[in-house]
């Protein structure tokens, strides 16, 4: 049959409504109006080289301002072991990104791959061997030999092979849709032979040797059947179809398949705001922060668009269209375009009328983070419309390469493949690959691993595990389901039986359980007395002022010292489980899956993320202790302030927030001096001063636990997970850090400065509660008042300590969560039973000047497992307790409250759960003190108050020595005596001449 002719201007009509009931091979009609080349196969020909590794050497050792420009390709050669391995000249084809599978290493190991479906693989029509193109008006090429083969690319062997799986695949078709869900490939709609396919989803699963097709079953209207249209999936969560043409008409029309959601139907949407024209040919794809960005098109007079919009879902579940910003350096339709973090590379496409994109336009990238177009050369401020010729390419003929259309694209980490297309009446069978060099050096929306993590958004009410879908054989092993807004601990739910009517297309699915690899892990040593005696003036003082009445607890509260005995059973275990060990069935619903960084992070696919069973964190219930402390006098001086207050937080973020790009200083000269500072905490300051000591926040949210001044850490968290920038995710998700900012690490001003200036920035989206070490007394002695000297000079570094000091006096004290979930950094010890004895707390307060509600909050401990209940002392001192799971439960009972998140404890696994689920550490820095080798984990909260742990793990060491590095040297030498007194023992006064001796002792 034949579909859309003619790409000239003046066809206003698809002979797709004349001759759909046609039975010839051909799927789609193209004409071209320019000299076509010779029939032979691109693949035996030689390509036109693209820029001598010379000339690529020195555009790489040019400094670039401002946004990179569009990246060149070059042609892959790839393996074939068999001539049917390759998938062959073809166009109109698909070609998906499907992240890998297992653990490397391990026997089922699976890499990266290209996922490469149907297409069309012949002409009719105007054949290339005429000679000549046919006229606008006549019928054109027709694209014929539609194909449903499947052909795999695995990237690290550089090999392609035919795959053949097993079940009933979809039927030959070319111009329809393909997107990935985890290790899945979801197909739709399209055009064959016979006419329009049927607008079922097909399901490619790839998480086996052996790969499975699946038909997956809708309920309800849908998009129906068409072909040129767009899908994409979008905050790893909902596909989106938009737009195509039905066989009569381009459409304009949005539909959404929620994935998390059973049974699964469409929803047509009607997005606010100004969105595309009825197109066809456009493409989409989404930023792993949730973003949708559709670009060019035909619209229905067959006249090529060059807008691009993007479409998003607010938090209050209305979906709107924005039109992008910049300038398109051409219309087009019939191209390609991915997503590398925030940048979205567009390549060939035509223009109509026989004509192609052409010269340096013919590759292009919207930077949705500068919100601007870039082609080969430069950032675009005009449209450029020029024909092709060497000189218009300034002498590059690799552009030659990216001129075409119909051909298919996709994107693993930060490279960028394109394959077959149509160019000249010849159908194309070369691999194209391209390095998006900019993904190192901008502040991205989030990064290719967090598009491959499974996210938590499921709708309130489902129930937990990696399959949501019921049926008889697993009803009775699930938990009832909770009401609306509830926060529920569950159970993995037992996976369906294989079968094309149950199969389960949500993001749980799509990701493989990996395995984890032991390491050995050398303890540190036990709490010492030294930093206990530190802090137990101060409690003692606390409880003296209890005793003498300036300190007044509520009724409810007295007697809340002794250990609870006789205490009425928490509602949230039934009176029956009261002593066992089982799971409650209501409770909090943490993931039972966590997020999981690879370790290894060197060459072009680093960072690759796996999906771990929370049961298989092996290291679970290891806790790393704390050392001794030294210890420094304190001196003021103050300083005139003479610099624009909102200047200073825009400065640090420039400065700060590049989660890839960030590197330690070369010289430990901070960059901020004590005015800017000053100017930073006054702003800083009159926010927290409005806000309550204990926050009321809203889900989606994100926590994170101690980072102690490992700001390396930090910019990995935010790279892997998404950054608070207007570039990363702070439209859709809230940030909070749960203290601990400072001290032990070697960037301790770095840490706090961003955070501060975040929150000046996005006082709404941004939160910050008090940690124990965010005290003068306690940070005097565990490096921060030593970094700000030695990186500040003594005059002004003893001051911006004091200043930042008095800041840490009016942080919020706690934050709750809908209602149900309250994160505070240490715990609630003996005294604290209800949440408004944390709300008295008047700020600001001074540690000395707190009451025991003050120190239980940020210095206490759960016991050492769930076997050990009631009120323990604590290894960190006297007067400091642990308490129970049974603390637990009453606190969570008295409070209707379901889950605690806290801090203040290393964990290896980077977060721990406690008290059957009811309490859950965090601890956000990895490889504590240097000797912890601890992993370090945020928490993700969802919509539906589901909890996802996503971690990192420690880097190697570094390969430079100080004989190379001799700033380093300096850098560490310093930093680790620090560490040396503060982590592993008793400290040696005679290493650290400006410690005080006497003035350590007063403050034993």
């Amino acid at each position: 049959m034949d579909v859309d002719s003619s790409m000239a201007p003046e066809a206003d009509h698809d002979p797709a409504v004349q001759n759909q009931s046609t039975a010839a091979a051909a799927v789609e009609g193209e004409q071209l109006g320019e000299q076509p080349q010779s029939p032979v196969s691109p693949a035996t020909q030689q390509p036109q080289s693209p820029a001598s590794p010379q000339s690529q050497q020195q555009q790489q050792q040019t400094p670039v301002a401002g946004p990179r420009h569009a990246p060149t390709y070059t042609v892959v050669n790839a393996i074939l072991e068999k001539k049917e391995d390759g998938p062959g000249p073809r166009c109109g084809h698909t070609l998906t990104a499907v992240a890998a599978v297992g653990e490397e290493g391990s026997p089922g190991y699976i890499g990266p791959r290209l996922i490469l479906f149907g297409g069309a693989t012949a002409l009719e029509g105007n054949s290339a061997a005429s000679g000549t193109p046919s006229s606008a008006g006549s019928a054109g090429i027709r694209l014929a030999g539609a194909t449903a083969d499947v052909h795999c690319y695995d990237i690290l062997t550089n090999k392609w092979s035919r795959i053949t799986p097993f079940g009933e695949p979809p039927t030959p078709r070319a111009a329809h849709v393909a997107t990935a869900v985890g290790t899945m490939v979801v197909i739709q709609g399209g055009i064959g032979p016979a006419g329009l396919s049927a607008e079922d989803l097909h399901v490619l699963d790839l998480t086996q040797q052996r790969p499975r097709w699946h038909r997956v079953v809708v309920q309800g209207p849908g998009p129906g059947p068409r072909y040129g249209h767009v899908m994409a999936l979008v905050g790893q969560r909902y596909l989106m179809a938009i737009g195509g043409n039905d066989g009569k008409r381009p459409l304009a029309d949005v539909w959404a398949l929620d994935t998390a959601a059973k049974p699964y139907e469409w929803r047509k949407l009607e997005p606010e705001g100004e969105g595309p024209p009825p197109c066809m040919y456009a493409t989409a794809s989404a930023r792993s922060d949730g973003l949708l960005l559709l670009c060019g098109g035909r619209d229905a007079n067959s006249v090529p668009l060059a807008s691009a919009y993007g479409l998003a879902k607010h938090r209050d579940g209305r979906w709107e269209w924005a039109i992008a910003p910049g300038v398109s350096p051409s219309p087009r339709y019939q191209h390609a375009a991915v997503f590398v973090n925030a940048r979205l590379h567009v390549s060939g496409g035509a223009l109509g009328g026989g004509r192609m994109v052409e010269d340096s336009s013919s590759v292009a990238v919207l930077d949705t983070a500068a919100g601007v177009w870039c082609d080969t050369k430069s950032v675009v401020t005009s449209p450029r419309t020029g024909r092709y010729s060497a000189d218009a390419a300034g002498g590059d003929a690799a552009v030659e390469l990216t001129r075409r259309c119909r051909h298919a694209a996709a994107a693993v980490g930060d490279l960028i493949f394109i394959y077959g297309g149509l160019r000249g009446g010849v159908l194309l069978d070369d691999l194209l690959v391209a390095e998006d060099l900019a993904a190192a050096e901008t502040t991205t929306a989030a990064s290719h691993a967090a598009a491959a993590a499974a996210q938590s958004n499921l709708p309130p009410g489902r129930l937990p595990g990696r399959y949501g879908f019921i049926d008889e054989r697993t009803r009775q092993i699930m938990p009832e389901a909770a009401p609306d807004g509830a926060v529920v601990l569950g159970n993995p739910v037992a996976p369906p039986v294989n079968g094309d009517m149950y199969t389960d297309i949500s993001t749980e699915n799509a990701l493989l359980q990996g395995s984890r690899l032991s390491k050995g892990v050398e303890y540190l040593v036990e709490a010492s007395a030294a930093e206990a005696e530190a802090i137990s003036a101060t409690l003692a003082a606390a409880k003296a002022r209890q005793v003498n009445g300036e300190v007044e607890l509520p009724d409810r509260d007295r007697g809340s010292e002794a250990t609870p005995s006789g205490k009425q059973i928490s509602t949230l275990i039934k009176p029956e489980n009261a002593g066992s060990n089982n799971i409650p069935s209501a409770g909090v619903r943490l993931h039972h899956r966590a997020v999981v960084v690879a370790a290894e992070t060197g060459g072009a696919l680093g960072g690759m993320v796996r999906q771990l069973s929370i049961d298989q964190f092996e290291n679970e219930g290891r806790r790393v202790s704390y050392g001794t402390p030294e210890s420094a006098t304190a001196a003021r001086k103050l300083l005139d302030r003479q610099m624009s207050i909102n200047s200073v937080p825009k400065k640090v973020i420039a400065h700060l927030l590049k989660p890839r790009g960030w590197k330690p200083p070369v010289r430990r000269q901070f960059f901020l001096d004590c005015n800017e500072i000053a100017d930073l905490c006054d702003s800083a300051e009159r926010i927290f001063s409005s806000e309550p000591s204990v926050l009321q926040l809203r889900a989606p949210i994100k926590i994170f636990g101690d980072l102690h001044g490992q700001f390396g850490d930090l910019m990995r968290l935010f790279d892997e997970y998404g950054s608070p920038s207007t570039a990363g995710d702070i439209a859709y998700i809230d940030y909070l850090f749960l203290g601990d900012y400072v001290d032990r690490g070697q960037h301790s001003l770095e840490t706090i400065s961003l955070l501060l200036a975040l929150k000046v920035e996005y006082s709404q989206n941004v939160h910050l509660i008090r940690g124990n070490h965010e005290a003068a007394d306690i940070n005097a002695l565990f490096g921060f008042r030593i970094e700000c000297i030695e990186r500040m000079g003594e005059r002004d570094g003893i001051w911006a300590w004091h200043r930042i000091n008095r800041l840490f006096n009016w942080l919020p004290l706690a934050a709750l969560i809908e209602k149900k979930i309250i994160c505070m950094h240490g715990g609630i010890g003996r005294s604290i039973n209800h949440v408004e004895q944390i709300e008295n707390l008047q700020r600001p307060i001074t540690m000395e000047a707190g009451s025991i509600v003050l120190m239980d909050l940020l210095w206490s401990d759960p016991t050492e497992n769930d076997s050990v209940e009631g009120l323990r002392p604590n290894a960190r001192g006297p007067g400091l307790v642990t308490f129970g799971p049974d603390r637990v439960m009453e606190f969570c009972n008295n409070n209707d409250l379901q889950l605690i998140v806290r801090a203040h404890e290393c964990v290896m696994d980077g977060f721990e759960r406690f008290a059957q689920g009811h309490l859950i550490t965090l601890f956000s820095a990895t490889n504590y003190c240097g000797t912890a080798n601890n992993a370090g984990a945020i928490l993700v909260l969802g919509r539906d108050l589901v909890v996802v742990p996503k971690l990192i793990h420690p880097l190697p060491p570094a390969i430079s020595s100080p004989e190379t590095s001799p700033e380093r040297h300096i850098e560490d030498t310093w930093m680790q005596v620090l560490l040396l007194l503060t982590c592993l023992g008793p400290p040696d006064f005679c290493l650290l001449p400006c410690i005080n001796l006497f003035s350590l002792i007063g403050l034993l």
